[in-house]
């Protein structure tokens, strides 16, 4: 169970990389900076408008395409059609409590509601959802610190 857990976080992570306005807010399960997952690439500009940088690439589960954004945000569409997730390493974006990067651990086991603070693959983190296929999760990375460094929202793929 171990080994399915830490493969299915890194391919989570793998997929998910770094963008969204100021003042944006993340909405745990669902989305931040006004983008949803299940978004189209269309709607999801519609909300951000033009990136200031457009990646694409192939991964073990196919073609992916990645808008970044200022504020450090970036949102990923594995497949090509709709928003499968959204990470920042920006402080502007927090949860309707506050929490985001630049918050303790401490602040995130207090405020976030339904979360589980773990160290998986050498990573420690807090996390709402299960690493399971398909479920969506959102994760507070945190560092040696105690600091969250990058909060994602996104769909587990594996």
């Amino acid at each position: 169970m171990r080994g399915v857990r830490r493969s299915t976080f890194a391919a989570a992570l793998a997929v998910l990389v770094a963008a969204a306005p100021a003042g944006a807010v993340i909405r745990p399960q669902k989305g931040m900076a006004g983008v949803r997952l299940g978004m189209t690439q269309s709607q999801m500009r519609g909300v951000l408008g033009e990136p200031t940088r457009v990646k694409q690439g192939e991964n073990d589960f196919g073609p992916f395409t990645q808008f970044v954004y200022p504020h450090s945000i970036a949102v990923t569409f594995q497949g090509n059609r709709r928003v499968t997730g959204i990470i920042t390493r920006g402080r502007t974006e927090k949860t309707e409590r506050g929490v985001g990067v630049g918050s303790s651990e401490t602040a995130v086991r207090r405020k976030v509601g339904h979360v589980h603070c773990e160290t998986i693959s050498g990573s420690h983190m807090c996390h709402v959802g299960s690493f399971r296929a398909g479920h969506r999760v959102t994760v507070f990375l945190i560092s040696k610190t105690g600091i969250v460094v990058s909060v994602t929202v996104g769909f587990v793929l594996d």
